[in-house]
């Protein structure tokens, strides 16, 4: 590939160039393009599967997690997933030209109108669907892609990329719309993220240590979240059937994701009937508590000072027994990533004062953690979770994928 600094800025020049044409394209080719790039999937779904049997194997002999390997795997099922929701981003209506306000200030005519970012750089682990997600999100918000997935997905992610670009090459769109860049070393990413003039935005999506290192690179704009330490609140009032329910769906039907429970926090008049139902609810969870919760479980773990800042990613579940609802805001300021936090209640007025002062992306009442994603909030598929408070914030999909021009229309107005 040459030298390094050279190939990614290539890149990014490839990149520049082809959202200029993307800028324009109408809503009926950028669809006809999603639908080309959703048959070529489908079409090479078993050289795709086959890239990924080497991807899981390679994991395996790397000692990945169990929770980490379910991430990167694609079954049929998924890819089946992956072409549905391309299908699903073309059914949504084209944010691209959408006039957000019209105002007459002074006889002219002022528009708000949504356009393109131009291009986003997404930088990614483990999960190969990130790439087909991005590249569509990007496409049907009028934005060029440059991805750049995680060494562990590389051969499934690669075999992706070429379905996409065959998919746009069929369709007439520039293949440098979405491209993909290969180099594995960290130098790529350093390089990419200071590409200021040529690429607009940089989304990470993975790890802290991944996401810190972005931010500290980077000279473009960064839209992130470092980690995603959710946390459920399970208040006197509750309807605890209910809530060891929503608690064990939060932990365990996907602990390897970023809006998975990873602190379980418990009123005192509740908790010695509470936590035996929920640890009955979780057999598979290893539980670390503080000194009350393990007086009413006492085989579990005591949790350290580390464990309430944890992102476990796994079935592991940090557990305190609170006073009151405000001991439990007060914990989640203090250890929270401002992800998804939510709480379990019947009494309306501690669940508005609860919504209140939590100041998280996503705010849950008594719901599933595992509910705050953009597929669910019915954004289709989302390039992200920001927990960010500047241009977009919790699940992005196209909407957050845009920016905004003011256009005026006037008849020879002048300044007076």
């Amino acid at each position: 590939m040459g030298d390094i600094r050279e190939y990614v800025t290539g890149i990014a020049r490839a990149a520049k160039k082809a959202s200029a044409t993307l800028r324009t394209l109408s809503a009926e080719a950028k669809n006809a393009a999603l639908a080309s790039m959703a048959a070529a999937i489908d079409e090479r779904r078993a050289a795709v599967i086959e890239a990924n049997a080497r991807d899981l194997e390679k994991g395996r002999r790397a000692g990945l997690s169990k929770p980490v390997l379910d991430r990167l795997a694609l079954t049929d099922a998924r890819i089946d997933g992956l072409v549905a929701s391309l299908s699903e981003i073309a059914a949504f209506e084209d944010p691209v030209g959408e006039v957000l306000g019209v105002r007459r200030p002074a006889g002219f005519v002022l528009e708000k109108v949504r356009t393109p970012i131009g291009v986003v750089a997404m930088i990614y682990e483990s999960r190969p669907n990130v790439t087909v997600d991005a590249a569509a999100l990007c496409l049907k918000s009028g934005n060029a892609a440059i991805l750049r997935g995680g060494s562990e997905a590389f051969e499934s992610s690669m075999a992706l990329v070429g379905a996409i670009r065959a998919g746009l090459a069929a369709a007439g769109i520039d293949g440098d719309a979405v491209q993909y860049v290969e180099r594995t070393d960290y130098e790529a990413i350093d390089l990419l993220v200071t590409q200021t003039g040529l690429v607009d935005l940089v989304i990470p999506r993975g790890g802290e240590a991944l996401i810190r290192r972005v931010v500290e690179k980077a000279t473009v704009p960064v839209i992130k979240h470092y980690k995603g330490v959710c946390h459920l609140y399970v208040d006197e009032s509750a309807d605890l059937a209910m809530a060891a329910g929503v608690v064990a769906n939060s932990k365990v039907q996907r602990p390897a994701t970023c809006n998975a429970l990873e602190t379980l926090l418990v009123h005192e008049a509740v908790a010695a009937e509470f936590l035996p139902m929920a640890k009955a609810a979780m057999p598979t969870v290893e539980l670390r508590g503080d000194e009350k919760s393990r007086a009413i479980l006492p085989g579990i773990a005591e949790a350290s000072e580390e464990d309430w800042y944890a992102e476990y990613l796994d079935l592991v579940l940090a557990v305190k027994v609170v006073a009151d609802l405000p001991e439990a805001v007060a914990h989640i300021e203090r250890y929270g990533s401002s992800h998804t936090d939510g709480i379990i209640a019947r009494d309306a007025a501690a669940i508005e004062r609860f919504v209140a002062a939590v100041d998280s992306a996503v705010v849950m009442v008594n719901a599933s953690t595992r509910l705050s994603d953009g597929g669910v909030f019915g954004l289709g598929a989302e390039i992200g979770i920001s927990t960010d408070k500047l241009h977009a914030r919790g699940p992005m999909g196209l909407r957050e994928l845009t920016t905004y021009k003011w256009v005026v229309r006037g008849n020879g107005d002048l300044r007076r």
